[in-house]
């Protein structure tokens, strides 16, 4: 096996460094808004957005008057993208069934979906507003059947962003909220005297936003933990060096400390690569961003074979992996670990970030090696439940159950099974003792 790493990106240890930075200054926020709730809250939305209304919740009439300073094709737009988005979130809400199965002659087994009862969407704002952050979570949530909706987005230039609003309105918010940063999720998830707590929190966000989420976890659900922005381009000579160089400045304009990979078997391609980044640089209008985001975290790595590109990307996990080889089923079909796929040239991540019906909410740092993105099934909790509907079922299961809970030493439990057996069963078993 021959890995040849043309240009690296930062270490671990230094983006470790700077999560620590980030944990400490969240962790004392959070504390702040539950010690002093909206107080808090309004002081930190005048610190970082300078925006501090009598409420944070747009009213109906409100939110009429915003929309309307969005665009006939915006809006065509933005209804577009949720009918593909709600199209893929209702087939796969149809593909979790509730089910019922009789194990043994009188005893009943089955789950039930059943959504969660109140969830904070969180859409980012800042330099780049996220639009399609509100379709993600919210029509998706939407579709799962969650009962209350809450959606937040921090204002932009003082006053709440026209198409976002839009968005959340569209999608099916209930209460819209122009709140941001870490005094948003900490609203939701611990509530004040004016925003009622929600029970999860889903939507991706900077590196304070996360960091919140992921302390508040446990405290409500959370749909994942998220880092910054990941993108790996597979390519081999099928493709050229300008769809690999724009496919990876694509993602790399997302911030700052966005990581972009090319794994390639190709080292004319990888060089060519290179040579190519620095063209589109000198053009590319959000290079300011793009550029420090490459030059510290940009990897270009060449490998002998597509079984070595395999085992690397397996091993990267990265939130988007696109694939543009001669063999893009086989990847399909031998990945096991990543946020989403991307197949063919055609194809591309903004497709999914921002349109075409998958969702963009998905697994950063390695976490696509146990869990995928979001997706109508993260709203949804799957609750078991028992029914014995014979008095030979009861007596029979009692036995058994008598028997394991003694093995285990629990007399208190077998007790729970020896009353049935003598109720139902007409078993003469002493008390504490193991039925027959």
């Amino acid at each position: 096996m021959a890995i040849e790493h043309l240009k690296r990106g930062k270490l671990e240890a230094e983006r470790s460094e700077e999560d620590v930075k980030v944990r400490t200054v969240v962790e004392a926020t959070l504390k702040d808004i539950e010690m002093r709730g909206d107080e808090a809250v309004r002081e930190l939305s005048q610190k970082f957005d300078g925006y501090a209304p009598a409420t944070f919740r747009l009213s109906q009439s409100e939110i009429e008057a915003v929309m309307q300073k969005v665009s006939v094709r915006d809006m065509a737009d933005i209804e577009f993208a949720q009918a593909q988005i709600r199209r893929f979130a209702e087939a796969q809400r149809a593909s979790m069934t509730d089910i019922e199965v009789e194990t043994r002659p009188g005893v009943i087994l089955g789950h039930k979906n059943i959504p969660v009862q109140s969830v904070g969407c969180y859409v980012p704002g800042g330099k780049f507003p996220m639009v399609a952050s509100a379709h993600m979570s919210v029509v998706t949530a939407s579709v799962a059947g969650v009962p209350r909706i809450l959606a937040s987005a921090p204002p932009v230039k003082g006053a709440p962003h026209p198409a976002i609003v839009a968005a959340m309105h569209m999608g099916g918010a209930d209460e819209i909220y122009v709140l941001g940063g870490i005094q948003a999720v900490g609203a939701m998830a611990l509530g004040t005297d004016t925003i009622d707590a929600v029970d999860m929190l889903v939507g991706p966000g900077n590196a304070f936003v996360a960091e919140a989420k992921r302390q508040l976890f446990g405290r409500v659900g959370i749909d994942l933990f998220a880092g910054p922005t990941e993108t790996m381009v597979i390519a081999d000579e099928t493709v050229d060096a300008e769809i690999c160089a724009t496919d990876l400045l694509g993602q790399a304009e997302h911030g700052y400390n966005s990581p972009a990979v090319l794994l390639t078997n190709s080292r004319r391609l990888a060089v060519a690569t290179l040579s190519e980044i620095e063209r589109l640089l000198k053009m590319l209008p959000t290079a300011e961003t793009a550029s420090v985001s490459w030059a510290d975290y940009g990897e270009v790595i060449v490998c002998d074979t597509h079984e070595e590109m395999l085992e690397v990307a397996n091993d990267y996990a990265s939130e988007h992996v696109q694939v543009m080889t001669d063999r893009d089923d086989w990847f399909l079909e031998h990945m096991h670990s990543y946020g989403a796929l991307f197949l063919g040239a055609r194809t591309n991540v903004a497709n999914g970030d921002k349109v075409i019906g998958t969702n963009h909410t998905l697994p950063t740092r390695k976490a696509g090696r146990y869990t995928g993105g979001l997706w109508v099934g993260k709203f949804l909790k799957t609750h078991s439940y028992q029914k014995v509907q014979s008095d030979e079922a009861a007596a029979e299961i009692g036995a058994y159950c008598s028997r394991l809970c003694l093995l285990e030493g629990f007399v208190g439990h077998a007790e729970q099974a020896n009353l049935r057996v003598r109720r139902y069963g007409g078993g003469n078993v002493g008390y504490g003792q193991a039925a027959e």
